[in-house]
């Protein structure tokens, strides 16, 4: 397995990674003043902290204090700031009792994440650009094995299957992924369905067979797409098939409801594929910026009663505040799923999901938005329907993901004033993993059974002996980053 080079030995990366980094799908976004100082005094007291207990700062923030004084740091610049509406629910203790640590920021829960992703950096897919192109490239020199100059694309190591299986499933507490797809025509495609299999397989000899599941790309505006939908199902043992609305020829999206949405809900239901993940939000750009909206979702999922609609991303939308939904108010962002879900009378936990994949990775820079956002899709689309997912592996490892979700509380305040509930231990098991087991059809206390015992969680066990996370982040970073992976990445 890959290993990533020149970790970070003088403990200069945070374990909490609060920056700029965007999943290509939306342009990245400066950090606010509140998280530059968060990350600052995050830095200082790791410096201080790591001297009290002896240890190097690379030690301190691999460890669970590590990260619980980092998002004691990050509380503290939130409070500093005003922001009022949740917070992570760590104790001073933590920052440098290793037990205390390990029991707030650490966890048992079975963990699914249904939105997964990587590159494969030698596949058919870069026959079809210039030569000198540099796909996926920004990234920091030097972080991968591989060179990183001229035309060089070495440095694509640190997006392929060998590193995705290590900040999955060693560097982080995910049980089960599912392997999804980015918008693009077959032909650019920078990993195909035969890539996802093989990852697949390179999994299950692992004993993982229960460990990683994929999903069928279909554009159904696209030609060909509705016919590949069979092969797919038949072929390739897919979990659901995925579609991007705001996608199509000659950037023209589609909605749910109109011809070619419905053509591909009623093939789904005939061979047999219940799910149907669908990229709402997070727009691409202006052009057809309304099929990005999920007024439609409402619609098919009162048509469709026995098909589920899980929503990737919940229709969050990365520059816009999130508030306490208003029936009618027209706001862009997570409510255009609840207004939907509102008109069309579908009730909170039947058949409308919402994935937080990218959005509570964004969400974790603002602790406002976040109690709205949470606050609302668990009480409009219900505790029983909310999904792990973290988008990963753009934004590295998701265990800070997960380690940040693990500690965050509404506040009592923006519970009391707007309704929203308390995030108690069971619903965080809910979200984490069992809500997505019904959509998937998995039984969690099989896969616990199996995965409690199998070649990954042996070489975890050994790994958690000497971890090396890298603490980095894959995706564009600037605006630069961005337009030369929107030109040949994505």
């Amino acid at each position: 397995m890959k290993k990533v080079d020149l970790l970070d030995k003088e403990g200069f990366r945070l374990p909490i990674k609060i920056d700029s980094t965007s999943n290509g799908e939306y342009e990245p976004l400066p950090i606010s003043d509140c998280n530059e100082q968060g990350n600052k005094l995050a830095m200082e007291w790791a410096t201080e902290n790591a001297r009290k207990k002896g240890q190097s700062r690379r030690q301190f923030l691999v460890s669970g204090c590590g990260a619980a004084s980092t998002l004691l740091a990050m509380n503290h610049a939130n409070a500093y700031h005003g922001k009022r509406g949740g917070y992570f629910d760590i104790t001073q203790e933590s920052a440098l009792d290793d037990d205390s640590a390990n029991a707030e920021v650490g966890g048992g829960e079975f963990i699914f994440d249904v939105q997964g992703h990587y590159v494969n950096p030698e596949g058919d897919w870069l026959s079809r650009i210039p030569p000198d192109a540099r796909p996926y490239a920004g990234m920091e020199k030097a972080r991968c094995e591989a060179g990183n100059d001229g035309g060089d694309r070495g440095y694509l190591g640190c997006l392929s299957e060998s590193e995705f299986i290590k900040d999955i499933f060693l560097d982080s507490d995910t049980d089960i992924m599912v392997l999804s797809f980015v918008p693009s025509t077959y032909e650019t495609e920078p990993v195909t369905i035969e890539d996802a299999d093989k990852t697949r397989q390179i999994v299950a000899e692992l004993d993982g067979s229960k460990r990683l599941m994929i999903h069928g790309r279909v554009n159904p505006n696209q030609e060909g797409d509705l016919e590949a939908m069979d092969e797919l199902a038949e072929n390739w043992d897919i979990s659901a098939f995925k579609t991007y609305t705001q996608y199509g020829p000659g950037g023209i999206g589609f909605f749910l409801h109109d011809d070619p949405g419905i053509a591909m809900i009623e093939r789904a239901q005939r061979l047999g594929v219940r799910n149907i993940c669908i990229h709402k939000g997070l727009p691409f750009g202006p052009r057809s910026y309304e099929h990005s909206q999920s007024s439609d979702v409402g619609i098919v999922a009162k048509m469709f009663p026995e098909m589920n609609f899980l929503i990737y991303h919940s229709s969050f939308v990365s520059s816009n505040e999130e508030l306490a939904f208003a029936d009618g108010a027209g706001r862009d962002g997570i409510d255009t799923l609840i207004q939907s879900l509102v008109d069309n009378e579908v009730a909170p936990n039947s058949n409308v999901y919402a994935e937080l994949g990218s959005t509570w990775r964004l969400l974790m820079r603002d602790p406002d938005n976040a109690a709205h956002s949470l606050g609302k899709l668990l009480t409009y689309c219900g505790e029983n329907n909310v999904l792990w997912g973290t988008d990963s592996i753009w934004y590295g490892s998701p265990q800070d993901q997960i380690q940040a979700f693990r500690t965050f509380q509404i506040s009592e305040e923006f519970q009391e004033r707007y309704g929203y509930p308390e995030i108690t231990p069971e619903i965080r098991r809910k979200v984490f993993g069992l809500n997505a087991t019904v959509p998937y059809g998995i039984d969690e206390a099989e896969v616990r059974a199996l995965t409690s015992k199998d070649f990954v969680s042996k070489e975890k066990l050994a790994y958690q002996e000497n971890p090396q996370p890298n603490y980095l982040t894959y995706g564009p970073k600037n605006r630069r980053e961005f337009l030369n992976f929107l030109k040949w990445g994505g």
